[in-house]
């Protein structure tokens, strides 16, 4: 099944505690999460939500989602705009057959199909932790959001950013490519908390359209 992402779409959680001056451009099309979260059509998300919104008062969230208490009240910028602007889901988050290796094995993010050189942006403020060549991702960029999130780049063409340096949401930090283990053009774009890989599409800003059609797999990480 192939997925159009044409436009903006509220399916995201919040920037909360004291972002670094975190989301203040306003999304088009936004709708209030918090009322979304507690609507219970959602468990899963509803559960990221608490876990993200009790960091307000100095939480940290685990590998499994439980709020562990902080000494101090933490700063975290959390993702909440597409990576990459009028793109193709390709392979969403979850087990799926690998289009290189073959087999049934976990996707750890989601992949997101342009072409080569379409512009990738930072989707929340944060730090570069790795700004590099890394092994099946290829040219790949990590950020560092605070509260043990963080963001995956890979595939890239190239990148603009290096180690250390701050971005802010919605600035460039590399192009689409396919570098590395990819079958084509692509970016993959990961989320992750403590370590641990969550589904990366309730942090995406996009109005979905969904066509019947053929799950075009681009490759990406064996991980």
């Amino acid at each position: 099944m192939l997925v159009k992402i044409t436009s903006l779409m509220a399916a995201a959680a919040v920037a909360i505690a004291t972002p670094a001056a975190a989301n203040e451009l306003p999304a088009t099309g936004a709708i209030d999460v918090e009322r979304v979260a507690q609507g219970g059509n959602d468990a899963e998300f509803g559960e990221l939500f608490a876990s993200w919104e009790s960091l307000e008062n100095g939480g940290r969230v685990s590998p499994a989602g439980t709020i562990v208490d902080a000494p101090q009240r933490l700063a975290v910028s959390v993702p909440s705009r597409m990576p990459v602007n009028d793109v193709t889901l390709t392979s969403s988050y979850g087990m799926r057959s690998h289009p290189v290796l073959g087999g049934r094995r976990q996707h750890n993010g989601v992949d997101l199909a342009a072409p080569t050189g379409t512009p990738v942006y930072a989707t929340a403020d944060g730090v570069i932790e790795m700004a590099q060549w890394y092994s099946s991702y290829g040219n790949y960029v990590q950020i560092a959001h605070g509260g043990e999130m963080e963001t995956r780049y890979a595939h890239l063409s190239s990148y603009t950013v290096s180690a250390g340096s701050q971005v802010r949401q919605g600035d460039l930090i590399g192009y689409v490519g396919s570098t590395g283990r990819s079958t084509g053009p692509h970016l993959h774009y990961e989320v992750r908390v403590a370590g641990a890989p969550v589904d990366p599409r309730p942090y995406m800003l996009a109005s979905i359209d969904t066509d019947n059609g053929v799950n075009a797999a681009r490759g990406g990480p064996d991980e």
